[in-house]
């Protein structure tokens, strides 16, 4: 079994929802079991700033499937909430986001692990960093506080301390 932390957003319809949703799947799925969910976080967006803020999070799990499968997992349960396609960095329904599997390096044409702009973004190190603060990232060998204390991204992350979403125990 292995700790992977997966990165969630949307910034479509009703987010919470659609991220309800997906976690909930997520925990359903046979090989998975949810360890930790973050709080949620408003942010502002990256690439295509012309859109409606995320609200993001990051889930801890423990899982028995492979760094290629877990990935197949996550886009098909992207797709079975209704993510639509659209344009790289634009407006999505979810989003999840393999960031960190145990201490794996993997860069493939399908998969690269850890994600490659991890350390370079706030709305990512702020929730990990509040699961697992002295976590070490797999290639820099910095844990995830250092990495946000290092962070020059500017885009807001504002936690979002009157949204309780999730119907799993945050605990478990």
């Amino acid at each position: 079994m292995h700790i992977a932390y997966i990165g969630f957003g949307s910034n479509i319809g009703d987010r919470i929802s659609f991220i309800q949703n997906a976690i909930l799947r997520l925990s359903q799925k046979q090989g998975i079991t949810i360890k930790q969910i973050s709080s949620l976080y408003n942010t502002t967006p990256i690439g295509n700033e012309e859109q409606n803020d995320f609200l993001n999070g990051v889930v801890a799990i423990q899982t028995c499937l492979t760094p290629l499968s877990l990935l197949q997992t996550l886009k098909n349960i992207e797709i079975s909430v209704g993510r639509q396609p659209r344009s790289r960095w634009g407006p999505r329904e979810i989003d999840l986001d393999i960031l960190i599997y145990a201490d794996v390096c993997i860069k493939t044409d399908e998969i690269t692990i850890p994600h490659p702009e991890l350390h370079h973004r706030g709305f990512v190190l702020v929730p990990l960093a509040e699961l697992t603060p002295n976590l070490l990232h797999p290639v820099f060998k910095e844990t995830v506080q250092t990495l946000l204390a290092k962070l020059k991204d500017e885009k807001s992350v504002a936690k979002c301390d009157d949204i309780i979403p999730f119907l799993i125990d945050k605990s478990s």
